[in-house]
């Protein structure tokens, strides 16, 4: 035993100190689904340290509603973040807030813009709006935004817990210039954690607590 922690101590001292983990997903609702893997951290967001930025995502999007036809798309790059301020009465937006601004087709209360943040919530996300209190998910009420091509993205969020005991979540696809679908919601989404990134994170806590054990939408603008 004395030998295999040994191994597993020097294992981990030649992993860069920044760690990087991965996040998969898969989801489905009207005319909407995908398969989606993140990478996040180590950074958070300055005002939540338990909303994790998330750096990098792969996957594939499909969208058959409005007869888009998307089928299976390869997801290209996150939005970048743009720290934009929220509106004076949104008190809880995070210091990643950001907005796409979409020139038509939006429903009224966006107020012609897509709000997005691209935080993960391992641990479930708490209220980050202050006049929406619905809150949980592994990503908020603003959620990530990523690109498909073609000049398209596509804003996919949580709308928090729907009165059933169950997240429920959200979907827009869109351009600068028009909104091409906007599910409000009824799209359900499953967490697949990577196996190997939950063996690096406790290997990581080996070291990190030697001394310790390791334990383990309406949307505001």
């Amino acid at each position: 035993m004395k030998r295999f922690l040994t191994c597993a101590l020097l294992l981990v001292s030649l992993v860069p100190t920044q760690v990087r983990a991965d996040f998969a997903f898969s989801f489905s609702g009207p005319g909407v689904s995908g398969d989606i893997q993140l990478t996040y951290g180590p950074a958070t967001d300055s005002k939540y340290p338990e909303a994790f930025e998330i750096t990098g995502i792969t996957g594939t999007f499909t969208d058959t509603n409005n007869g888009l036809n998307i089928v299976n798309a390869t997801i290209g790059s996150l939005v970048a973040i743009t720290h934009d301020t929220p509106e004076p009465g949104n008190l809880l937006a995070p210091n990643d807030f950001s907005r796409f601004v979409v020139a038509a087709g939006l429903p009224a209360v966006n107020n012609g813009v897509l709000s997005y943040d691209n935080l993960l919530w391992p641990n479930g996300s708490i209220q980050t709006a202050s006049d929406y209190p619905a809150h949980g998910g592994f990503l908020d009420i603003y959620g990530l935004m990523f690109t498909i091509g073609g000049g398209r993205v596509v804003n996919f969020w949580s709308n928090g817990e729907s009165g059933t005991g169950q997240i429920d979540y959200g979907v827009a696809v869109a351009t600068a210039s028009n909104a091409l679908d906007y599910v409000a919601g009824g799209v359900s989404a499953v967490p697949e954690p990577s196996a190997v990134v939950l063996l690096g994170l406790g290997l990581a806590g080996m070291v990190a607590g030697r001394r310790t054990i390791f334990k383990g939408r309406l949307k505001g603008f």
